[in-house]
Order: structure tokens, then sequence, then C-alpha cells
């Protein structure tokens, strides 16, 4: 692997960054997007003497032997050769007026351009140079250039200290990074044997990493693909091949189960740094979450204590999980959410949500914002990659919102100067939104799909984040300036979401209740920005239990030219048997009259053996109809229900029910596609049948039609894409509650004589072809069921 690269605004952050937390200073960001294409435009227009984006790199050897490169990307050079005078061009782009802006911020900006100055005058030995910058105010495009010419000395004089600071934390990585990598090199599988084909899982997560490609894994639940993929990407460290694993997932009960196989990989020597990410939302120590100085004590002053906190936290501990941040963050008065991701830049492993990757709101810039050279990304249930990258894409914006700004306004004794501006912002906007409803109204409709962007919303939408911008600079935190707020923050996505728009969207606009009025970018097809998040590492993996056909998620995820495996069941064939009941039709006109079918079924699978059952149905409104059957045909039967919005507490209390050798028999009724159809783990005798009502069709919506639409037009497939395959997927999910390890035993019934066509059994998983009955009768399946357990 190359010489390992920091870049000068990583040091520059970290060394030079002081004060506080303010979410009303950072609020100002936008996406790299549109940075990007502001820097574009402004490289355009320069003269022709501007050379753009030139590369400058300074090597560093430490005190340990390792050589680093010190490296960044100046946006502009200039050289005035009839004065043989070099200029260095900075621009920074944000919503703040040039004049407005924090003086922290402006010393940031100055900070990096000096770096830039130092490096550029030592390696081409010139004795001074010009340094300028220039800022893009986004709102009002208006352009304001600051030069200030240093000497060469006077550069290194600010810079060599701080360089000398941060080789003090360079020089901890690199004596790490050694007892890192020759431990790696060293590991041995942390168990006495590899599970069936998980060596060749291993093998080919190896082979992927040093080839630099995408591998799509389809493995079934009890062939370790946590540790099948954990492994050798440690051992691709070991081999100089790889500097950092980023495993991404979805749910909590994910991250465990990695967190865990670090643990078992540390166990067996491996030394690693891993840290878990935590929603800010979830490890905020405040009951409210404001992060202002004047609100948060953990906000206030935060950069001017975390390089303590960082280094206490990096000396005593390997596995940065939730509690050990929180424990060091309360000791230092520190913000747990910033204090994880500043010491993330310390860690081999860093375990987090697929948005710190794939959203364009709040992927890690620290990490992301340039290629991440050698970087493997380990996805998770790559499944649920699907949903989550369209919705990380699409936003919506409501005009509830603002009759409630409006609303406090108006409830002022006075409204004057910038508090006025933005009043009259907010009624155009709501004007705007009634124009939209009026369209409606026109159309006899209560939603409708547009193929263009708002551009008219989108250009009062502009007015009032510039207008709420300037306000809330001036405003105390009082309930008004709250709502302002959190509107603002709307708006800002919004608008930011709307620089992607594209061929790939459409415009939803949608009444609530005859009193509001919604309006969604909606994202049908995110595979190209998929693609470019995955294009930023070194290799990719995505891997799930449910990963087929291929050619679907290769090409809805954004890859498809990747490398696929599949793996067989680990399990023995006889452990599980697959009904289909032939006799149970579960479409919408026909599902009222086969509900006490579905019950007696259910009874059926619940009385051939007294243990703990899950069923699955379509929706919370047929799990209730069919639960109140079930338990009038059989009253002797424990229930229990799965309800919309359960807490975290509530949902453990479900799951704890289902206990290992139950003395009477429990059926639990949960919805398809929810929290307990994936990521959950009933082994043994706590789980031993589990039935599946209907096919698992999403819901017929306009948004499911307009990506059915879309399709069909893309590739021909619109239902397949839209309604099948998804529903198939929570379908595959559910099954695979059942059979957790080797011995468990069970049955899953499915409920519904589509399951017989080939048009749902062409996404069968492999192995269930063996396992394959068909009931035609009600007698029938209670035969099959008492064979079953009979064999």
């Amino acid at each position: 692997m190359a010489k390992r690269r920091i870049g000068v605004r990583t040091i520059v952050e970290f060394e030079e960054k002081h004060g506080s937390i303010d979410q009303r200073a950072s609020s100002s960001d936008h996406t790299a997007l549109e940075g990007t294409r502001i820097h574009k435009k402004l490289q355009r227009q320069a003269p022709k003497n501007y050379q753009k984006e030139v590369t400058l790199k300074l090597p560093l050897t430490l005190s340990t032997g390792e050589e680093i490169i010190v490296d960044g990307r100046m946006d502009g050079l200039i050289y005035d050769e009839l004065n043989d005078q070099y200029t260095i061009d900075e621009i920074k782009t944000s919503e703040t007026e040039f004049e407005q802006l924090e003086q922290n911020t402006l010393d940031l900006f100055w900070a990096q351009l000096k770096f830039y100055g130092y490096i550029f005058t030592k390696n081409k030995k010139i004795p001074q140079i010009t340094l300028q910058l220039t800022y893009y105010q986004t709102l009002s495009q208006e352009i304001s250039r600051t030069q200030q010419t240093f000497t060469a000395e006077a550069l290194a004089a600010y810079a060599e200290p701080i360089l000398d600071d941060y080789q003090g934390w360079l020089v901890f990585e690199s004596k790490w990074h050694q007892n890192r990598q020759q431990a790696a090199a060293k590991l041995k599988f942390p168990f006495a044997k590899f599970r069936n084909k998980q060596r060749d899982l291993s093998a080919s997560v190896y082979k992927t990493i040093l080839s630099e490609q995408r591998l799509f894994v389809e493995a079934p639940t009890g062939t370790g693909k946590t540790m099948a993929t954990l492994f050798p990407t440690v051992k691709a460290i070991g081999a100089n091949a790889v500097d950092r694993i980023f495993y991404l997932t979805a749910k909590q009960s994910t991250r465990l189960v990695a967190e865990k196989s670090l643990t078992q990989l540390r166990a067996a020597g491996a030394q690693l740094k891993s840290i878990t990410l935590t929603a800010k939302d979830k490890i905020c120590f405040m009951d409210e979450r404001i992060c202002t100085p004047e609100h948060c004590p953990f906000a206030d002053g935060y950069f001017d204590r975390r390089k303590d906190g960082i280094w206490d936290l990096l000396n005593h501990e390997d596995n940065l999980d939730r509690g050990t941040i929180e424990q060091y963050a309360r000791k230092h008065t520190l913000c747990p959410f910033e204090l994880s991701l500043d010491t993330s830049l310390f860690a081999d492993v860093i375990i987090c949500d697929y948005n710190y990757l794939f959203d364009p709101m709040v992927f890690l810039q620290r990490f992301f914002a340039d290629k991440a050279e050698g970087a493997v990304f380990l996805v998770d249930e790559a499944h649920n990659l699907v949903d989550r990258s369209r919705n990380m894409y699409s936003t919506q914006i409501n005009d509830q919102g603002l009759t409630e700004l409006i609303r406090l306004f108006d409830a002022l004794p006075r409204v004057t100067g910038p508090t006025k501006y933005l009043l009259n912002s907010c009624h155009r906007l709501l004007d705007e939104f009634t124009l939209l409803s009026t369209d409606l109204e026109h159309a006899n409709q209560t939603e409708m799909i547009k193929d263009a962007a708002p551009l008219q919303l989108l250009d009062r939408i502009a007015n009032f984040i510039e207008r709420a911008h300037d306000w809330l600079k001036t405003q105390d935190d009082t309930p008004l300036s709250q709502a302002v707020l959190n509107y603002y923050l709307t708006a800002l996505t919004f608008s930011r979401i709307a620089d992607f728009y594209d061929a790939s969207y459409r415009t939803e606009i949608r009444s609530i209740n005859d009193t509001q009025l919604a309006v969604k970018l909606l994202c049908l097809d995110p595979q190209a920005h998929l693609d470019t998040a995955l294009a930023k590492g070194k290799a990719s993996i995505l891997f799930s239990a449910t990963l087929s056909p291929t050619t679907y998620y290769r090409e809805v995820l954004g890859s498809p030219n990747a490398l696929a495996y599949r793996l067989p069941s680990p399990f023995p064939p006889k452990n599980q048997r697959i009904i289909i009941s032939s006799y149970i039709q579960t479409t919408y006109r026909t599902r009222d009259r086969n509900i006490p079918k579905i019950a007696a079924s259910i009874h059926a699978l619940a009385q051939g053996k007294k243990g703990n059952y899950l069923v699955f149905c379509p929706s919370y409104h047929l799990l209730e109809q069919i639960r109140a059957d079930f338990e009038a045909q059989a009253p002797d039967i424990a229930t229990i229900a799965q309800t919309s919005a359960m807490s975290e507490s509530e949902r453990q209390d479900f799951l704890t029910q289902f206990t290992a050798e139950p003395q009477q028999t429990l059926v639990g009724f949960a919805v398809l596609g929810g929290i307990f159809s994936e990521g959950i783990d009933l082994t043994g005798d706590r789980l031993i049948g589990v039935a599946v009502v209907s096919v698992g069709l999403p819901g017929l919506s306009l948004e499911n039609n307009t990506l059915k639409d879309y399709f069909d037009i893309k590739n021909g497939r619109g239902f397949a894409y839209a309604y099948q395959l998804p529903g198939m997927n929570n379908v595959r999910q559910a099954a695979g509650r059942l059979i957790r390890q080797l011995k468990d035993r069970g049955i899953v019934l499915l409920l519904d004589q589509r399951f017989l066509t080939p048009n749902y059994q062409q996404y069968f998983p492999a192995h269930w072809q063996q396992q394959l009955t068909v009931a035609h009768n009600p007698q029938e399946l209670a035969h099959i069921i008492t064979d079953f357990w009979r064999d």
C-alpha cells in the first residue's frame, strides 16, 4: 500500500479549531455537490494563467521511521510571469455573508491557506507568496476576495509548531499501526474450525480486496457472514493492503454482532481500535438536543478540551463502543457524538450506519470528501440499502410548520426590520403552497406526480433561507427562534436535495387532511449516487442472507459489474419444512373471506407441537383481524402482538416471551417487513414455526406506481422492481427468523396460493426446493405438520 497520507485540512481542523459547538453556525453548510459546482464555476471564470486543483505534497519522516505524506489540493494557483509572483487561491462557500463570518471560521480558512503557502514555498524554494481567499456567498452569489502576502520564514514560523504538535499524534498512530500490522499478519481464525463454506467466503473476500473490486454475497443465516468478512479484511491489514475498515449496517442488532466479532478477533491476538458511531439524538446527554454553548455544557468550549479527551481515550481503550465513549465524554465534559467522530480519525474499524457513507446530508466529510485510499466497506444486510438510499436522496417539506411560524410572528407586539422581512418571506412561501394546492383541487385529486422540479417553490424557499439565516443570528433562544430554526433546517435539506434533481426524480404533491400540503422530491433510482460513494473506497463487500437475484441488487445498488457469490445453506435440509397452502388467497378482494382459513391454518401449525410461533401479516389491520379469528378458534393458546410505535423496552418484552423450553404454546403476531421480521435471533426451541401471510407486496400507492412506471421505461421490469422483489425480500427475511443454528428445526408456512406460481418461486432460495411441500386442504396441512415432527 502507498505511503500514509494526511490531509492539510485534517491537521488544521484538529489543531486550530477552537471554541464551542454551535448548530447555528454549522447550519449554513451546503452539500459537497453544490460546493463542487461553485468551485468549477469560479475556476472557469478565472484568467488563463490560473491552474486549478493543484496538488501539494510534503514528505515527513516520523521518529518511528515511517515516511508519510502531508498533502492538500489548492483550488487555484496563479503565476504572474512578469513579476515572478505566485498566488494561491482557496475557494470557500456558505450562506453566511462574508462580513458576518465567525472569527474562528475565518482563522481556519487562513490556517489552511497558510499551510498551503508553507508547503509551496518550501518545495519551490521561493522567498514569499500571496495567499488569496475567495469567498462565495451562495444566497446572494456575492464574491469577496481577500489577499495577504507572507514571507516563507513567516509561514514556516506559523506552520512548523503546529506540525510538530501534530507529529505527536502521528507517532502514536505510527507505533500503533506497526503493532496492528504485525498482529494482523500473525492472526489465526478465532475458532477451532471454519463453518461449512465459511473459509471459501473468507477467501473470496480477501481476493476481492486485493483486486480492489466489489463483491455481492448472499449467505444464509448460520454461515457466519460477519466473521467471514471481518477476518479476511483484518488479514488484509496485515498484508499492508488495507488501512481502515468501515462496517456499515442499518440495525443495532447487527452492530452488536460486529462488536462481538471484533472482541473475538482481539482475543485471538488482533490489535484493533474499533469505534461505534451512535446517532446524535440517541447519544446526546441533554434532555433536549440543542447544540449551542448557551444550552449545552458539553458543547460549550468543546474544541478547547477535545484533544485531552481523545488522547485519554486512545491510550486506555481499544473497544470504543457507546458506553466507553459516554464514559470519557462525561469525564472530559465533551459532546459524546462529536467525540466519537473526532476519535474515529484514529480508529482501525468504524462501525456505523449506512448514512455516514451514502447520505448526502450527513456523510463523513473527514473521510469521504475525497477518495478514502485504503478503506474497505463491509455493507451488512445490504438488501436494506435499496429503500434506505431512496430515502436518503428524497426529501419533503410541508406548509404546517410554516403556518405555525406565521401564527407565532403574528402574536408579537411589533414586527419590524429583519423580522418583517422574514415574515413577508413566510407569506410568499405560503402563497406558493396555496397555488400548488389549487392545482390539486382543479385536477380533483389529493395527490399528483410531476416530472419537473418545483422551481417557483424552490425560489421561495431560497428566499426564506436567506431571510431566516440573517434573522437567526440576532436572536436569543426562544420558542419562536426554535420554530424558525427547525423549519429553516427542513428548508435547507429540501434545497440541497434539489441539487440532485435529474431524470431519476419526480415531484409528489400531496394533500394531508384537507388542511396541509406536502411536497416531496422523490428519488426513484439512486444507483449513480451509490456508485460514487462506493468508489471512494478501495474495495466493497455487500452481503446479506437475501441478496438475490443478484442482477437486481447489483443494478439498483450501483454496481452492475460487481462480482457475485452465493453460499448454500449450512443446515441439513431435513431440519426445515416449507409448506405452501394452495387453498388460501390473500389478494385484496379475497382476503376477508379467507381469514377463517388463515386462522385455521395457523392453528394447525401451532397444534403440531408445543412451542413458540411467529405469524407475519402484511398490515396491522389484517394482523388484528387474523389474531381475533385465531383466538376465537384456539382460546387455549396464548397470543401476543406487535403494535405500532413500540418502544425499545416494549420490543424487548415482546421477544422475552419467546422462552426456551416453553411450558405452553405461544403465537406471536407481527408485521411483515417490520422490526421483528429481521435482525432477531430466537435460537433453539425459542421459535419452531413461522407463518407468512401473503407474498408481501408493498401496498398500492402513488409512489410505488411511479417507481413501477420508471423501471418499466428503464428495463421493462417495473412490477418486479416496485412490488415483487421488495415483497419477496420481506418474505425471505421473515422465514429466516426460524433456523438460526445447526440443530434448530421448524416449519415455514406460506399462506398464499401465489407462492405456487413461477413468478414467485423464481425468487425462492435454492435450499427451499429440497424442503418444499404443498398442502391442498387443511386436513393435508395437518398431516404434513404431524409427519414432520414425528420424523
